[in-house]
């Protein structure tokens, strides 16, 4: 039985605790939070978990194996760091860390102390990205061309990361699974509300070796929430809505066609649309599930330290980008902004 203490219980914390108690081979043995009025939350929730104020009594309590991290992104290296020195496994909400160096000292203490050191990149765990990397994997798309995604919502307005470290991130985990090569340069613009604060929209273009490109719209601006996927192949495309009910993911076959039915007319495209059945497992709770599985085998999980330092490379590169005044910033195959 793996024993798990999740520290923070704001936004996503509960959401963890939540899976982590339902999940077989796991216990949710404690909940931290500096805020009393959060515990008692969890306390409604989970009357059985240990509540605590306490982050070095809980990292010196032998019965914690492993720790799940949803807190501020700037607190996440500290608290991750802490965990793994005192031996616990860790599971980190995204990002991984607010910067390279800090997600390699990350990786390497966990490899060090033979520790599991996973990131939650949710949507790597959707049925629907499954799908869609099923559908690039065996070549039913074709030759993959351009990824064209937009996340949109009025809120929630973060001040510790600006809105691609919190929005866009998710894209560049899922593109970080999808694709096997990485991006070479990105390109990156926005603007915030006023002086000095995080970006509160933004533009994100990924430049691939090749001729596939990436584009991310994010914004904390929109008086309306979207969550759009569009990925196109030589041979067909996919959208994919996140907020659909049924038939998130739509296929589009493409064929060239002679709409006059002459033989010198111009060819157009014309596309007829299938929808994979998905699974409608929560994704978290793939995600849980997989990080006790990985504790338990030893095995290397999906969205490793590995995964989490590719996020955070690009996503450097692009505040390198908008500091610069949205000039293209390269980035070499090791990961190291150029």
């Amino acid at each position: 039985m793996i024993r798990v203490a999740v520290v923070g219980y704001g936004y996503w914390g509960p959401n963890l605790t939540r899976n982590f108690s339902k999940a077989p081979g796991c216990e949710l043995t404690a909940v931290c939070d500096l805020s009393v009025r959060r515990l008692v939350q969890a306390r409604r929730a989970h009357p059985g978990a240990h509540l605590t104020t306490d982050w070095p009594r809980l990292l010196a309590d032998p019965s914690v194996d492993a720790v799940a991290i949803a807190t501020p992104a700037a607190t996440h290296f500290d608290l991750a760091l802490g965990a793994l020195r005192a031996g616990k496994h860790v599971l980190v909400e995204k990002p991984l860390a607010r910067a390279i160096d800090e997600a390699l000292t990350l990786i390497e203490e966990s490899e060090r102390r033979g520790l599991v050191l996973m990131v939650d990149h949710t949507f790597v765990f959707s049925p629907s990205i499954q799908a869609i990397r099923e559908l690039l994997t065996s070549g039913a798309l074709g030759e993959p061309c351009y990824y064209d995604s937009v996340r949109l919502n009025l809120g929630r307005v973060r001040s510790d990361v600006n809105v691609l470290w919190d929005l866009a991130a998710h894209d560049l985990s899922i593109l970080d699974h999808l694709l096997a090569a990485p991006p070479a340069s990105v390109l990156a613009t926005g603007v915030a509300r006023a002086h000095g604060e995080p970006e509160h929209m933004a533009y994100l273009t990924l430049l691939f070796p090749g001729a596939f490109m990436a584009h991310v719209h994010a914004s904390w601006l929109s008086p309306v929430k979207t969550r759009r996927v569009l990925i196109g192949g030589s041979g067909g495309s996919v959208v994919y809505d996140d907020l659909e009910p049924v038939d998130k993911v739509k296929v589009y076959e493409h064929r060239l066609v002679n709409g006059s039915g002459r033989r010198d007319a111009v060819p157009h495209r014309r596309g007829e649309m299938s929808a994979p059945r998905l699974g409608t497992r929560e994704p978290l709770r793939t995600a849980v599930e997989h990080f006790v599985e990985c504790i338990d085998t030893g095995r290397r999980p999906i969205t490793d330290g590995a995964a989490g330092l590719r996020v955070v490379r690009l996503l450097e590169a692009a505040s390198r980008s908008l500091e610069a005044g949205a000039q293209v910033v390269a980035v070499d195959v090791e990961g190291v902004v150029a």
